[in-house]
């Protein structure tokens, strides 16, 4: 029975190729628009997802800041000794910790002038974060313990400003805190950075060159700094920094432990994520309401159908058919017209966002589960719509049916 209600609405849907397509047309935009909004709100937080994966899930920075609106003491600032004492308190949860301190400034080589943000780091960062060395060497302990005005330079900055990647042993000035002094390249360095890092890089106009320093140096030379930049060992370690390391910075300090803020980038992932998803929910939402306008067309379009198919449905009855095998008929009709149109609409959507990202360089994300609910939805779409007008012509009088000009 289902095999010949399917023939029978594959039959009346070729006799209405041009009507069919109308009626599918809302189905397939509002399931098309779902798919590629839902799509790319998912490609989207992988790709946020994999910028904090680079960045570090672990990482946490470290600050005070008075939960009264009263001013900051000049004790709430950290010292060279209290970072160091941190580390001391929990060597089994930080794996590594810095001033958090940057400098941009403009580094010169003979006539050559270069825009440079310089990150500054202690000698164990490539153990919490990967550097690939090209060229050289990676900052020593004696760098940094000495202040040495050694940097490593990124391979495109090295190129930028030497007209070559291997600037191994070539020097430049930079002005740092008003005192300008002549700095010695080290070693050259091959970044790790996400596909988004590389869309939003590709599509700035920033000339910007990055270059990694003694954190020491930019902490010179009061050596005092706002927050401390931490890498918890790993996620638990995170937890146990969470609980105890505020109280203890807190005590240290005699602060309340809620004016010592600890904000970890899994804290920022989370919060992104949760905006993400429901910007995306939200918008795919708006998209759906033309379900709403495409089952009514289908609905439309059946009644229509039964008007014309009076006759037919009259036969039908006539010969034994009963109310449900006519009911089912109309309905198996208006599932089949979601269903196709829902299957379009898929094509639609993925299509779209698959064109995009090829566009963009990105890989995206669609998953099946959607695109199985996305058709299932508009199948239930169709046979919800479906209903009424299945239900009239399954209480056509048969009678009054055959009479039917």
């Amino acid at each position: 029975m289902l095999f010949e209600n399917m023939t029978m609405a594959f039959h009346a849907i070729r006799a209405n190729k041009m009507r069919s397509f109308l009626t599918m047309l809302g189905i397939i935009i509002g399931i098309g628009s779902v798919i590629a909004i839902v799509s790319i709100g998912d490609t989207m937080r992988t790709l946020v997802s994999d910028v904090y994966k680079t960045v570090g899930v672990t990482r946490a920075n470290l600050y005070v800041w008075p939960q009264d609106g009263s001013d900051m003491r000049t004790s709430d600032y950290f010292t060279l000794d209290e970072m160091e004492r941190i580390k001391e308190v929990f060597p089994e949860e930080i794996a590594y910790a810095d001033s958090s301190a940057y400098v941009s400034a403009d580094v010169q080589n003979g006539r050559r002038k270069v825009k440079f943000s310089f990150q500054g780091i202690d000698f164990n960062y490539p153990s919490v974060q990967t550097v690939n060395i090209l060229y050289g060497r990676n900052l020593t302990e004696a760098d940094i313990r000495g202040r040495k005005k050694n940097v490593v330079l990124e391979e495109d900055g090295a190129k930028a400003l030497f007209g070559v990647e291997n600037a191994v042993g070539k020097t430049f000035r930079m002005t740092v805190y008003g005192q300008t002094d002549e700095y010695n390249v080290v070693g050259v360095y091959r970044p790790e950075r996400s596909a988004l890092e590389k869309l939003v890089m590709g599509m700035s106009q920033s000339q910007t060159q990055y270059g990694l320093i003694p954190y020491t140096i930019l902490t010179w030379p009061n050596d005092i700094f706002y927050q401390v930049s931490i890498y918890a060992k790993d996620s638990q370690s995170m937890e146990t920094l969470k609980n105890s390391l505020p109280q203890y910075v807190a005590k240290t300090k005699q602060r309340n432990p809620e004016d010592v803020i600890l904000y970890s980038a899994s804290d920022e992932m989370s919060q992104m994520d949760a905006m993400m998803s429901g910007l995306s929910g939200a918008v795919g939402g708006i998209a759906a309401i033309s379900l709403l306008v495409g089952g009514i067309g289908i609905m439309n379009i059946m009644l229509v159908s039964v008007t014309e198919r009076t006759r037919e449905i009259g036969i039908r009855k006539a010969l034994g058919a009963r109310t449900r095998d006519v009911m089912i008929q109309f309905l198996t009709e208006s599932a089949i017209l979601s269903a196709f149109g829902g299957i379009l609409g898929v094509a639609m959507g993925s299509g779209i966002v698959f064109l995009g990202g090829s566009l963009a360089g990105l890989s995206v994300v669609v998953r099946p589960s959607v695109v199985v609910l996305a058709v299932g939805f508009s199948a239930m779409v169709g046979l919800f719509f479906g209903i009424y007008p299945a239900s009239k012509a399954a209480k056509a009088d048969p009678i009054e049916a055959l009479r039917y000009e």
